[in-house]
């Protein structure tokens, strides 16, 4: 009986027709699970895509295992190699800045990398792995997200995006934060798109003492010249 569990256990990781089917299905179910979980905060990347990335790299470690199986050349892994660090181009078209220096899209393409590192491990037959890599990047990017808003909101640490006075200096700005416990980590300026009299000014604050976002929102809001202030990431 142990031998012949062993013998389909080894069957259902290899290359025959069975293993195959179990390979598709797994590589779409962990490629879906993870793209809907994009896809329901409206990312750049969501469902169709992960789980093309994820069957396309099972098909390449699977691949990969036929040739070096079947043909006995190449290096068993060559080709996954390849997909590791080939994936990072088509989760670099997912990162994006917009004007006020946010950058968003970053953890939709590590979690873009890592579905393709699960297809892999589906394509060789680590099925386990795959398996629990699944739920470990459902608790990263669905359950640690409190966990990290939690975390930035408790911080002294914000970035402010501020459409001030053209026609005022910015030291004054400069100036209410030396005076007001803030350490001015970081000041940039760029000229409005909307309005020649607005600067769009960019500020990475650091409060000396505790108060919340919102208390540091509504001082600087208070600087005569801010016509517009928000917290950006």
């Amino acid at each position: 009986m142990g031998i012949i569990m062993g013998i389909i256990y080894e069957n259902i990781r290899g290359i025959s027709i069975e293993a195959l089917l179990i390979k598709t299905l797994l590589a779409l179910l962990v490629g879906g699970v993870l793209g809907f979980e994009r896809g329901r905060k409206r990312r750049p990347a969501g469902f169709r895509t992960f789980m093309l990335v994820c069957f396309g790299s099972m098909t390449v470690m699977t691949t990969n295992q036929y040739v070096f199986t079947e043909l006995a050349v190449s290096d068993p892994v060559r080709l996954g190699a390849q997909v590791v660090s080939g994936i990072g181009f088509l989760g670099a078209g997912t990162i994006i800045t917009n004007s006020k220096n946010q950058i968003s899209g970053i953890t939709t393409a590590a979690s873009l990398w890592t579905a393709a590192c699960l297809g892999l491990a589906i394509g060789i037959g680590f099925y386990e792995l795959s398996i629990i890599g699944l739920f470990v990047v459902l608790l990263i990017t669905s359950g640690l997200h409190y966990v990290d808003n939690y975390l930035m909101l408790k911080s002294r640490i914000i970035r402010l995006y501020i459409e001030f006075d053209s026609a005022r200096p910015i030291s004054q700005l400069v100036e209410f934060g030396r005076t007001n416990q803030y350490e001015i980590n970081d000041l940039q300026i760029k000229r409005s798109k909307v309005s020649k009299d607005v600067a769009d000014v960019i500020l990475l604050v650091r409060s000396s003492k505790k108060r919340s976002h919102a208390e540091m929102i509504q001082e600087w809001e208070s600087i005569e010249g801010v016509q517009y202030i928000e917290a950006i990431e």
